[in-house]
């Protein structure tokens, strides 16, 4: 069998950079795929060459922490625009890494974004005319987590 070249991946776009507070983390116990959680999401900053605003309290960041060490994010949240326009925030992922870094993180110890994975891809919903582009937009995040913040850097995908 021959190989076969594929084609130049698409581009990444910077797009915007997330910064949002994040409250106490609230487990429910072992679930069927693992230790099923979530952590509420505060308000925070949107700043970038495409979308600025902050971000709206009460979003959610619900989570699988899995038995083989990865965790699943789902994490649903609102943007306001300086415009005052609504953008709805759908970002799905994982994060994972050595068991000595993931344990340094739930401590709420700084680790560098280059020492783990944290990777989501993002889906954003609006009826706002200016920012109707956004419904067609697929982007994906680099993630941080700090203790009482997730930093994201956020790419369109072209």
């Amino acid at each position: 069998m021959t190989a076969t070249a594929l084609p130049a991946p698409p581009a990444l776009v910077p797009m915007t950079h997330i910064r949002c507070e994040v409250g106490t983390l609230v487990t429910l116990g072992p679930a069927k795929y693992g230790e099923r959680r979530y952590v509420p999401l505060g308000g925070g900053t949107v700043r970038g060459p495409e979308l600025n605003g902050t971000l709206v309290e009460g979003g959610v960041d619900w989570q699988v922490n899995r038995a083989d060490g990865a965790l699943d994010i789902a994490a649903h949240y609102v943007i306001r625009t300086g415009d005052g326009a609504l953008i709805e925030v759908q970002s799905d992922g994982m994060r994972h890494g050595p068991p000595e870094v993931m344990a340094r993180l739930a401590r709420g110890e700084a680790v560098g974004r280059d020492e783990y994975f944290f990777r989501t891809v993002m889906r954003f919903q609006t009826g706002a005319p200016a920012w109707l582009h956004l419904n067609k937009v697929l982007a994906l995040a680099v993630g941080q987590r700090e203790a009482r913040a997730v930093l994201l850097d956020v790419y369109r995908i072209t």
